[in-house]
């Protein structure tokens, strides 16, 4: 009897239980229902007000407007307050898509540029392209193109009219830096390819070093190539990966890319979103190339996406040290959509988890703050992860690398030398009158170069902004309002000054900055993007700790791969 009373009970338990459980489903399913149905009828609700003030705009305004432009931007908006990734791609903006995803396109090879005068001029063709190849040069401003003028233009319209069907032949007339008679060129267009490993190359006698710059459908075999090269001809036996500036790409190359050094099987990377379909594992498929050689990967602020898969995934793997300072910090996972009219929506469907299980999104674009402007993810919400050894490491909106490597603060000044318009024609006026240089390595401009430079800059009565000066204003208006001034009036105007602007005195005290920023705009006209990067290493502080570190310290090396004795592995 006491047993049936306890199988009873039992069965009343459980009976009870998958009740209540399925109450709570039920309910649940009708909550999720209720706000599907909401969306559904916001949805209805939204597109016919839409549909109407179209009509009543094509209708009834005052002068003719054009529907296409006016609903361009109306998406262009509405896309732009989801997040920065989010955006409509018409079909004549396809090329910009071909581009991103496989670094190709059909035209004459060149990157141009745009000044205030609406001119657009050649700012670098490249190397061993159509351009470069039929003789136009950076600084060459464009006239007209197979007889149109675009004297006053703008960039979107030039690279179109360079673009086009490969083999045809684009008729490019040019006005040369200090000439008066124009040139006309005849640019043959071909598929253009734009490789996202621009160098590669020996750092030390056994450091190799690669620059990756993107991520295309062609990046894991250039990194595949550079690797063998560098280990099989020429001897290194330790990798520096360098993705400082690299914004990202496609995820499956940055898969591709970690499969190189991590065993076949390995999870690289997860995402999660809110349809079914945006939930993915993404594991590494294919055998290894080297499991074994010891890898630096150098990030900083403006490694991004792609980037920061690749850098995550080989820390939580503790397959490679990572060095310079913490990545941008997108976790975001964008894919492409085909419209009406082939067009293309690419939309921000899920986040990715690297093999940790972190995600490193720094910006919380659901929540915006009072200006409008998304808030960032704040500290007291990061949490700690672990790496397959057992090391901490945080989702800290970025990828933390393991040895912090500040870079020196580059002076305001620098920034307007890189953007004005009169230090590009120095530098292409440099360029017209020496045939050649030496070795992108070894080569400066001379002091009497210099000196010639700073005359210039005066002469052109070069200004750039003071944002100290603009602070000590700010700062007086402050002391006046809280009635402070009187009293330190004499300590402002001494620093007022120390502040008022001097270029000579600038010129010379950021010498060296700025011969340096010279010495490798020139080395770009002759050596290219090669050159540019070869001329820099030399003097690249967290290149030259990434180096020392690979060859001076294996010890170190092994010590940060390793989980510390204190900190137990959750």
């Amino acid at each position: 009897m006491k047993k049936t009373h306890l199988f009873l009970s039992m069965f009343v338990m459980l009976f009870t239980g998958s009740f209540m459980t399925a109450c709570a489903q039920q309910k649940a399913k009708t909550e999720q229902q209720i706000e599907e149905d909401r969306s559904r009828d916001q949805y209805i609700q939204s597109m016919d007000i839409l549909s109407n003030v179209i009509g009543n705009v094509r209708m009834y305004f005052v002068d003719t407007v054009n529907i296409n432009k006016m609903a361009r931007r109306g998406i262009d908006a509405m896309l732009g307050g989801l997040d920065p990734y989010t955006e409509y791609i018409p079909y004549e903006d396809m090329d910009e898509l071909k581009l991103m995803t496989t670094g190709e396109y059909a035209g004459v090879g060149a990157i141009i540029a745009q000044r205030p005068d609406s001119s657009v001029y050649i700012q670098s063709p490249m190397q061993g392209m159509p351009a470069d190849e039929a003789g136009l040069i950076a600084g060459d401003r464009i006239l007209t193109i197979d007889g149109k003028d675009f004297r006053k233009s703008t960039t979107p319209l030039v690279s179109q009219a360079l673009k086009g069907v490969a083999g045809t032949i684009a008729k490019v007339t040019v006005m040369r830096y200090g000439e008066t008679k124009p040139r006309t060129f005849a640019v043959k267009r071909r598929k253009v390819i734009m490789n996202t490993v621009p160098y590669s190359g020996m750092l030390d006698g056994s450091v190799g070093y690669i620059r990756l710059n993107g991520f295309t459908d062609k990046s894991a075999e250039e990194v595949r190539t550079a690797f063998f090269n560098l280990r099989d001809k020429k001897g290194a036996k330790s990798l520096v990966l360098d993705l400082r500036g690299n914004g990202g790409g496609l995820m499956q190359a940055a898969i591709e890319i970690v499969n190189l050094f991590v065993p076949k099987g390995k999870e690289v990377v997860t995402t999660r979103g809110r349809s079914a379909e945006s939930a993915a594992v993404f594991r590494t498929l294919t055998e290894p190339v080297d499991t074994k050689i010891p890898i630096v990967v150098l990030i900083d602020g403006q490694s991004a996406s792609s980037s920061e898969i690749v850098a995550g995934a080989l820390q939580d793997m503790d397959r490679a040290v990572l060095m310079g300072q913490k990545s941008y910090g997108k976790g975001l996972v964008q894919t492409t959509r085909q419209l009406p009219y082939n067009g293309i929506i690419k939309l921000t469907t899920a986040k990715y988890y690297i093999p940790s299980g972190r995600c490193i999104q720094r910006m919380d674009y659901s929540q915006a703050n009072q200006t409008g402007m998304a808030t960032t993810i704040p500290d007291s919400l990061h949490k700690v992860f672990y790496t397959a050894a057992g090391r901490p490491v945080e989702d800290a909106g970025g990828i933390l690398p393991d040895i912090e490597v500040k870079q020196d603060t580059a002076a305001t000044l620098l920034y307007y030398i890189a953007v004005n318009n009169d230090v590009f024609d120095y530098v292409t006026d440099y360029f017209l009158r020496h045939k050649s240089i030496g070795q992108p390595e070894t080569f400066s401009i001379t002091d009497q170069d210099y000196a010639a430079f700073c005359r210039m800059m005066e002469e052109k009565k070069f200004d750039y902004d003071r944002q100290s000066g603009k602070m000590l204003e700010k700062l007086e208006e402050l002391a006046k309002i809280e009635g402070y001034l009187p009293d330190a009036n004499a300590e402002l105007k001494a620093l007022r000054e120390k502040l008022k602007p001097n270029l000579a005195r600038d010129l010379l005290r950021f010498k060296k900055e700025i011969m340096n920023h010279l010495n490798n705009e020139i080395v770009t006209r002759y050596y290219y993007e090669r050159g540019s990067i070869r001329q820099s290493l030399p003097d690249d502080k967290v290149v030259k700790e990434a180096v020392r570190l690979l060859r001076d310290e294996p010890d170190r090396i092994a010590r940060i791969l390793s989980a510390p004795k204190s900190t137990p592995k959750k």
